[in-house]
């Protein structure tokens, strides 16, 4: 059983190999659902870390339609993680009809190589999951994240039990979204998944002694100065024993 542990900080990708975690994904900006990483925070984790280290590559928040300007920033972005001596790289790309933009993803799935290349969950917004599964199995992606095309993973493993099915080892399936210590054996007895991938988030305070309460988030309504993310190490501990109960005995 692989778990991977998404991080969106440098004490997150350090609490993530604290509790055992075999690999994470590596983003930027949670509100977006995850962007690029700066190539410093980058450095810094790989560096510190034993583990896998993914990356995530996608210029901005929102959709997985992709301009020039944003799939030539994409391009430039493998290239540093490849210099940055990364494990793998994470994204998608989609044609607007909602279909995997199979000429893209495989230029930069050439690019990447001989990186490991996950699919995110742009999967999640294409038109037919079927479809799909067989376009990134041609273009050559490694693994899926994909929460069965539906909000959390629980909600979507029948689709997920089907895709690992329908894949038949030709590519790794990896419920993602929700996944927690009340969901995780659910999802793995459901679907049959040998791989998860879980925020096992946490919140510590600010050590900032002075707090200008008139101002949060520098004006956003999404932020918190006083409130910084992280990972807590026994959730981590806790989904791996939880997961690997079912997955070797079926219990």
């Amino acid at each position: 059983m692989k778990i991977e542990i998404v991080a969106y900080n440098i004490d997150s990708a350090l609490k993530a190999q604290e509790g055992g975690a075999d690999r994470i994904e590596l983003c930027d900006s949670p509100g977006d659902g995850g962007t690029t990483p700066s190539h410093g925070t980058i450095e810094v984790i790989r560096q510190h870390l034993n583990i896998d280290v993914f990356v995530m590559i996608r210029p901005r928040g929102g959709d997985f339609h992709y301009n020039s300007y944003e799939y030539h920033a994409m391009k430039r972005d493998i290239l540093q993680c490849q210099k940055l001596s990364v494990d793998g790289v994470v994204f998608g790309i989609l044609n607007p009809d909602g279909t995997i933009d199979k000429k893209r993803c495989r230029e930069l799935i050439e690019k990447a190589r001989p990186l490991k290349v996950t699919c995110h969950r742009a999967f999640d917004m294409t038109r037919d999951p079927f479809e799909a599964l067989e376009d990134c199995i041609e273009v050559g992606f490694d693994r899926i994240l994909t929460s069965g095309q539906q909000p959390k993973a629980l909600q979507g493993v029948d689709l997920l039990g089907e895709l690992i099915k329908r894949a038949a080892g030709r590519i790794a399936i990896m419920p993602g979204s929700g996944v927690n210590e009340e969901t995780v054996q659910d999802i793995v007895r459901k679907s049959g998944a040998r791989e998860i991938h879980s925020s096992a988030v946490a919140y510590t305070t600010s050590a900032m002694e002075y707090k200008n309460l008139a101002i949060a988030g520098m004006g956003s309504e999404e932020g918190a100065e006083f409130k910084l993310r992280t990972v807590d190490p026994q959730i981590v501990r806790n989904l791996r024993t939880l997961a690997e109960k079912v997955y070797y005995t079926g219990v």
